[in-house]
């Protein structure tokens, strides 16, 4: 049974559930003095709880989509990484292959002319040698006959760390959001390219080039929009391409957009930080190289070098994120420069979880649609 499967919840719950009337059966009998009886009040207790613990576990991952499988929690997950010989692949197929197509959850209908695609997909990248999954969201207007020599605009939309794809999907409801926004006038017909911004699990790249390592960076700023542009009919760069995520993903959509302006006009980070962290899941990301740690401070890139020509969108919570005085500093440098615009969404409450970011993320997206074209 898969990690993320409503039979493996069932499982969990069912062994919580039992345990408990267990030990109520058993309780009256253990109620005596000795070793034995000790020892089997104890056992029943730990027995209980732990299964409880993993059933509320389950529920949570099943809920926030943290791990997709097994050996995404075990950290045996080694079938996707970096590449040491992709030229064959990419020959044979180019740098995107599509794997599978379906129709986005929550659609009335089958046909993609009226609720869009869901591709998934396997990216290649031709100078970071990173190969990685992704869902590419085409929406309704791609199949229809008035829009066939038309390009859309692009929306790279990046989860946090861990994260998984399929959650921007299911539990995010990206293509469905966007979908309804279109409809309704509030955005204009976008592809979303959905993926993890761990493209080197189970490292937890920061979206850094990492030295002698993944080279995650460019991956996003050459390799990503190269792939995208080759097989759909994506408006060009920098114009037509934003960058949105949440946690993880959102200091890496606003570094991104910061860094490379002239591959993205926009990006969009909620609940985003400011600054590469260094820790056991990402090891040593800049092997020393100051100038590498500090371009992956967005603090820093603001004071010390010229203020790139994009626009930004931050979001928070006045109560329940922690990021809420980093991101009132982060206004305030970015005004400061008179060159980069920016934008917010300040909730009054809100945790660093899905339930906020689905709050957040319609307004996210009609602002990423009205600083992208189409060209």
């Amino acid at each position: 049974m898969g990690l993320t499967s409503n039979s493996t919840l069932a499982v969990a719950v069912a062994v919580a559930v039992v345990l408990f009337g267990l030990t109520l059966w058993l309780w009256p009998r253990l109620a005596r003095r000795g070793w034995r009886a000790l020892g089997g009040r104890v056992s029943l207790l730990l027995a209980t709880q732990t299964a409880l613990i993993c059933s509320l576990a389950v529920a949570a991952n099943q809920t926030f989509g943290f791990y997709a499988n097994w050996d995404d929690l075990l950290g045996r997950e080694t079938d996707q990484g970096v590449l040491v010989d992709h030229s064959a692949t990419v020959a044979a197929s180019g740098p995107l292959r599509v794997v599978s197509v379906k129709s986005p959850p929550g659609g009335v209908g089958s046909r993609a002319s009226t609720v869009g695609q869901v591709q998934k997909v396997d990216i290649v990248g031709r100078v970071s040698r990173i190969a990685t999954p992704a869902y590419v969201y085409l929406p309704p207007e791609y199949f229809q006959p008035a829009f066939r020599t038309r390009t859309f605009p692009v929306s790279v939309v990046l989860t946090g760390y861990p994260g998984t794809a399929q959650a921007l999907v299911t539990k995010l409801k990206y293509p469905a959001t966007a979908r309804k926004l279109a409809k309704d006038g509030r955005m204009r017909p976008m592809i979303l390219v959905m993926m993890r911004p761990t493209v080197a699990p189970p490292r937890d790249t920061e979206c850094v080039d990492v030295p002698k390592g993944p080279q995650t960076e460019t991956f996003f700023a050459r390799d990503l929009p190269e792939a995208v542009l080759a097989h759909y009919r994506a408006g060009s760069r920098p114009g037509g391409w934003g960058i949105i995520g949440d946690s993880t993903g959102g200091y890496c959509a606003l570094k991104i957009a910061m860094r490379h302006p002239g591959a993205y006009a926009a990006g969009a980070g909620l609940s985003a930080y400011y600054k590469a962290p260094v820790d056991p899941t990402t090891g040593d990301l800049f092997h020393g190289d100051r100038n590498l740690r500090d371009h992956a401070d967005l603090h820093w890139l603001l004071a010390h070098e010229p203020a790139p020509d994009t626009a930004l969108l931050v979001t928070s919570s006045k109560i329940g994120e922690h990021n809420y005085q980093d991101t009132l500093k982060f206004l305030a440098e970015v005004r400061a420069t008179g060159r980069t615009r920016i934008s917010s969404v300040i909730l009054d409450s809100g945790g660093h979880n899905f339930n906020t970011w689905r709050r957040e993320i319609p307004t996210a997206l009609q602002w990423l649609s009205g600083h992208l074209d189409d060209r």
